[in-house]
């Protein structure tokens, strides 16, 4: 899939999840890449690509990659497991694209007007958001790039009255706001709050996806539903938005005074 109209995208998302397997894997048996290329009888170039999600490589082809790294069927199983979680994620029309880019990214960069950012919801949040069990589900397998290793760098601002919006009850609030607390304390994860104000040039929420290569998609949010692009005018506008409000926003220990205040004097 090509991820902007120049088609300069060289990786295939769908795969990411399992070439960072295939790597890992090939790493921990002590193999380099020509090594494990003469044993399953290619080329190294061919490993390189498939370590890269730049080739759709075949299952037999895993099986005997598995074999070669004595990985007992759990390489296998992951290509398994991957092409079944594809087929059951289901988004919104115009969000179809970002997932893809999401998994794979190597940072990602967002503002959030209303709500605590997606990835960064609890279940009780989010369940109370998405009544329907295929959405909720849906957001929960996007929140397992939480767990990736190595994880993205995340970079998110949220504007203050996301704090105070009361969703499904003071206790869910809670939990919501100790969990962004802790996550914010993890080296990977930057999260500012944004105090009431004016910004210029930010209209709504968005979230940036920086992947491999460098190139970026974002997703904007309107009325009714949003928007993919990865139109170098709208990346332009949105990085600069970003900027904007990092410079603005509580530094990341001020922001989680304030998350620890609004826990205790609204919440608890």
């Amino acid at each position: 899939m090509a991820l902007n109209s120049e088609n300069k995208m060289q990786v295939d998302p769908e795969l990411v999840g399992f070439a960072r397997e295939f790597k890992r894997r090939r790493e921990a048996a002590g193999l380099n890449q020509a090594e494990l290329a003469r044993q399953v009888n290619v080329a190294r170039s061919y490993i390189s690509h498939v370590e890269r999600a730049r080739t759709r490589c075949r299952r037999d082809f895993t099986i005997r990659v598995d074999k070669a790294l004595n990985a007992n069927g759990e390489l296998v199983k992951t290509w398994d497991e991957l092409l079944e979680k594809l087929k059951t994620i289901k988004y919104p029309a115009y969000f179809v694209d970002f997932p893809k880019a999401e998994v794979m990214a190597d940072m990602l960069r967002g503002y959030e007007t209303m709500l605590v950012y997606g990835l960064f919801q609890t279940d009780a949040y989010a369940r109370f958001l998405l009544p329907n069990e295929e959405d909720f589900q849906s957001r929960m397998r996007r929140q397992e790039i939480l767990k990736r290793n190595p994880p993205p760098v995340f970079s998110v601002v949220m504007d203050e009255t996301v704090l105070y919006r009361e969703i499904d009850s003071p206790k869910t609030m809670t939990e919501q706001l100790e969990y962004l607390i802790e996550l914010s304390l993890r080296e990977e994860i930057n999260i500012q709050i944004a105090p009431l104000a004016y910004y210029r040039g930010v209209r709504t929420s968005f979230t940036v996806a920086t992947l491999p290569d460098m190139s970026m998609v974002v997703v904007t949010d309107k009325a009714y539903g949003g928007e993919t692009s990865t139109r170098p005018e709208d990346l332009k506008k949105t990085t600069e938005a970003f900027v904007t409000l990092q410079a603005e926003a509580l530094s990341a220990k001020e922001s989680r005074a304030l998350i620890r205040k609004v826990i205790d004097e609204r919440w608890t």
